[in-house]
């Protein structure tokens, strides 16, 4: 159990700063009026009523609360199922759970998510989202990239492995073969 601690503290971390940030947000940055900090980044107050991108807000609280409790036991399923030397996916696991633990704090307390960062240009925005969604983007993000990583050393590997006992097995009938052929020869009368 002590090489999930610092993942627990992560998940720890995470929904602590999620939940101070929101915070902060609720009590200091008016609802729905964009303040800018550089040219393509606002702050942008807003509540989610649904999950990603407001999908599946017709499900209401407590069907979202049921979804999001079970994707976090799913995550944490999966988390569980890694080995300890995958740490990049062990990493990403742990935000992908603090993440979506810090929306379901939201969703259990206020009903709805608080959103807040906004990436736009003049003419294009982008979906208002939170430190937690940027969590759970990173998080998958990296469990991606541990899989490409492991996909990447066990084919060559493996292939290794198989190509030396083919070769091997090759060998060992191209040996037998000429042995056997050797023995059947016929001597030759000349």
């Amino acid at each position: 159990m002590r090489s999930w601690s610092p993942y627990a503290l992560l998940v720890v971390a995470a929904i602590a700063l999620d939940q101070w940030i929101k915070h902060l947000v609720e009590t200091g940055l008016p609802f729905q009026e964009k303040v800018d900090l550089v040219p393509f980044l606002a702050l942008f107050r807003t509540y989610n009523t649904g999950i990603a991108f407001s999908m599946f807000s017709s499900f209401g609280d407590t069907g979202l609360v049921v979804i999001a409790v079970l994707v976090v036991a799913f995550v944490l399923y999966l988390a569980t199922r890694t080995p300890s030397g995958h740490v990049i996916a062990r990493t990403g696991f742990a935000l992908i759970i603090g993440g979506a633990l810090g929306n379901l704090i939201d969703r259990a307390v206020y009903g709805h998510v608080i959103d807040y960062i906004l990436f736009h240009t003049p003419v294009w925005s982008f979906a208002v989202f939170n430190l937690a969604d940027a969590f759970i983007s990173v998080g998958a993000a990296l469990v991606v990239f541990d899989e490409l990583i492991g996909w990447r050393r066990e084919p060559k590997s493996s292939n290794a492995k198989s190509s030396n006992a083919e070769s091997s097995n090759a060998e060992s009938s191209n040996a037998e073969s000429s042995n056997a052929e050797s023995s059947n020869a016929k001597p030759s009368k000349d």
